[in-house]
């Protein structure tokens, strides 16, 4: 029997492993976007600073080990099977969660999940041995549970989302008003004491309250503890100086320091607060067995009171640990490319949004900006021309390059690394775990808001983006406590076979998540979508949007061939696939349409023309666009309901129209794909042919359902298909006069 104990201890270490990689990949965002947002330093300076902010951290979150032993449930109520059951249903709840939020592309968050998960598995062991026992009762669950504790670390960890967006708005606000939008005149003179008061903050919280807690931490703890406020003086005075010294003598901003130092800072933070996320369980499952195996008793009468108790450290451990987490950050692809969620919610300038404006987002923008015309109304006159010069942004080319540009500042930057290391330090030192990734994300936003990012133009697509990410959150805590107390019971009913079935589930998921991820980067070095346009002259605009009008004549080709397919057989999947192919398309052209403002901006004085000729090119391929989405939702509801399939004379009818359109659109892709721009006419000669195809095959319609068509449905849809081809065939028309036109003119 003793042989299943360490093959589950040799389980939970592979899993250990494998969460250290994912954990990794997903939260490196957390601690590399402030600086890759801002580009102050290098991508290649950031990930070795980060690197080793990460090992030290890993080697000092030894106190942290504690909360997977008796955090959130009193061990000693458990025996050692049982506690057994209880880590190994945690530690496989996690990797199937953290696969399948990934697979849905949803914000996560460790911290969440390891507490909920061991709050859900504790809770469901308890009310397993509940009911086996005569005299027990659901009162006693509570005599299972560390309530005290689990309460106080579930209410930090919901508490340090409005703590992390409060402080960082403020702290942001305040060095708003001080350095304004053009900080490089005001950091010469204000720099050195900016500088000194972050570097202060980092050192000290994340050098000193990052260490409570850890063996090296007793060796001058006397010190810390009875100098803290000299130590604090000190720190500041020398930081400073050294904030002086390195902008006079390097001729650099002190900021660019900064960032790199609380880039570090922050990544320290996170390994010594997420480690125990990764490690703690299973470190805990070791502890464990080797108390039970020394004690010489049955697995099921061994009470696990040891876990109470405080257990040293295993340097190597956490050693190699730190190690994997750094080998991750380099190696994984998923860690390289890092996530635009945060970036694109905080982002100061103009940019895509990546999120829809819903009910609750624009209700809140709608009371916010009342709420502030309101607070606007009582503030001094004087009060406010303050604030505007304060907050208000340089215009020179501010529309040039806007994608190229950093998302914000280095001030901002500096902000959001210095408060969020500090907020995980303090937590750390108290050994609470909370979420990193929403205490940065939070920050994030706090120090958006109060820098006016969020205007009347994103204002409820930012909102909706926070939203979005604090319902993952919350879905997060649900389904890890519910998954966890699931996969207990099972465990418990099923044993050995139980535990094998279920890792292989979780072996499974993880090589397809690998395997998704990795077709998902390779479809993005295809540059297959559409390309805005960067020219400045009408000739120019012809010449670069060829490329447009070619990709896309060649993907209504397919799309339209592909429909007619699925209808003719009558199959689901791939009308399904030609749906989501044109709305990948539609969302392509509306990507250009919204760079039409910047593509104006940029041209110029001699060539405005340029501008009218490329918004109607644009319009064209809207509806081009809207014809195949008509077309491709059509027909697949006509399928996924189960109508009756068109008749073999319509299939061979509409067969008959797309071999006319697939030589016209060949056609077009070649004169388009080669420039031969004076071989449109001869496209436009074939406009005639096809109408007078879609008219006779109209009034062949019309007859048959006279005399012999006896399905509604048949008839709707056939009709509905054949008068937007005619609507497709028009589209396509006008943009080759449109284009015929331009040419002759250049």
């Amino acid at each position: 029997m003793e042989n299943i104990y360490l093959l589950m201890l040799v389980a939970l270490v592979v899993l250990a492993i494998a969460d250290l990689v994912v954990g990794v990949s997903n939260d490196a965002v957390n601690f590399l976007n402030s600086a890759i947002g801002s580009k102050a330093i290098s991508f290649k300076t950031i990930m070795i600073v980060a690197s080793l902010g990460i090992f030290i951290g890993a080697v000092f979150s030894s106190g942290m080990m504690e909360v997977a032993r008796k955090g959130i449930f009193m061990p000693g109520e458990f025996y050692f099977d049982e506690i057994m059951i209880i880590f190994m249903a945690v530690m496989i709840t996690d990797i199937l969660l953290l696969d399948f939020f990934n697979t849905l592309g949803m914000p996560t968050s460790t911290t969440v999940s390891i507490v909920f998960e061991l709050l859900g598995a504790a809770v469901v062991m308890a009310l397993i041995k509940i009911s086996a026992s005569d005299t027990g009762s659901f009162a006693d669950l509570v005599n299972y549970i560390n309530t005290e504790k689990a309460t106080q670390i579930i209410s930090g960890i919901f508490l340090s989302v409005f703590i992390a967006f409060t402080v960082g708005a403020i702290v942001q606000w305040l060095s708003r008003l001080v350095f304004t939008f053009e900080y490089e005149k005001k950091i010469k003179n204000f720099g050195s004491f900016f500088g000194g008061f972050c570097l202060t903050a980092i050192g000290y919280f994340i050098f000193f309250k990052g260490l409570k807690g850890t063996p090296y931490y007793d060796s001058f703890k006397d010190i810390l503890e009875s100098q803290a406020l000299w130590i604090i003086l000190g720190s500041f005075v020398f930081w400073t100086a050294f904030s002086y010294l390195y902008m006079k003598i390097f001729k650099r901003s002190i900021l660019i320091f900064v960032i790199a130092i609380g880039t570090f800072g922050l990544a320290l933070a996170f390994s010594g607060n997420d480690l125990v996320n990764f490690i703690g369980v299973p470190m805990a499952a070791y502890h464990s067995f080797l108390a039970w195996s020394a004690s010489g008793e049955a697995a099921s009468t061994f009470s696990m009171e040891v876990l109470q108790s405080k257990v040293p450290a295993q340097p190597y451990l956490l050693f190699i640990a730190g190690g994997i987490m750094v080998l991750t950050l380099w190696l994984s692809k998923k860690a390289r490319s890092v996530a635009e969620t945060e970036i694109g919610l905080s982002r100061q300038g103009y940019g895509s949004e990546k999120f829809d404006p819903n009910m609750l987002s624009r209700s809140l923008v709608k009371g916010s900006t009342s709420l502030f015309e309101g607070i606007k109304a009582i503030i001094p006159v004087r009060a406010k021309r303050k604030l505007s010069e304060s907050f208000s942004k340089p215009e020179e080319d501010s529309y040039m390059n806007y994608e190229d540009k950093p998302a914000f500042d280095m001030i901002r930057a500096s902000i959001n690394l210095t408060v969020a290391g500090v907020l995980i330090s303090i937590a750390t030192s108290y050994k609470l775990p909370l979420s990193t990734t929403y205490v940065t994300f939070m920050v994030a936003m706090g120090t958006s808001l109060a820098d006016r990012a969020w205007g009347r133009e994103s204002a409820v697509y930012r909102v909706a983006g926070v939203l979005n990410v604090i319902g993952g959150w919350f879905f997060t805590a649900f389904s890890a406590f519910t998954a966890a107390g699931i996969l207990t019971y099972i465990i418990f009913l099923g044993k050995g076979p139980a535990i094998a079935i279920l890792l292989l589930v979780a072996i499974g998921l993880l090589v397809r998540n690998y395997l998704s991820h990795k077709k998902k980067e390779e479809a993005k070095t295809v540059k297959s979508g559409l390309v805005k346009s960067e020219s400045k002259t009408v000739q120019g605009i012809i010449y670069e949007s060829a490329d447009n009008i070619t990709n896309v004549v060649t993907r209504t080709n397919k799309i339209y061939s592909d429909v007619l397919e699925g209808l003719a057989l009558q199959e689901k999947k791939k009308l399904k696939k030609s749906k989501k192919g044109v709305d990948k398309l539609d969302a392509e052209i509306e990507e250009l349409r919204d760079h039409i403002f910047f593509f104006i901006k940029k041209l110029d004085e001699r060539s405005v023309r340029g501008s009218s000729f490329y918004i109607i090119i644009l319009g064209y391929l809207t509806d081009i666009a809207q014809s195949l989405e008509f077309i491709s939702k059509k027909s697949y509801k006509h399928v996924n309901n189960n109508h009756k399939p068109l008749r073999y004379n319509q299939i061979n009818d509409l067969k008959e129209i797309d071999n006319s359109l697939e030589k016209m659109l060949g056609e077009i892709e070649e004169i388009f794909s080669t420039r031969k721009f004076d071989r449109i006419e001869h496209i436009l000669a074939y406009k005639e042919g096809i109408m007078n195809t879609l008219s006779d095959k109209i009034e062949k319609q019309v007859a048959r359902t006279r005399s012999e068509e006896s399905s509604p449905k048949n008839t709707t849809l056939y009709f509905s298909l054949l008068m937007e081809t005619r609507d497709l065939v028009n589209s396509i028309m006008k943009l080759m006069e449109e284009y015929n036109e331009s040419y002759r003119k250049e």
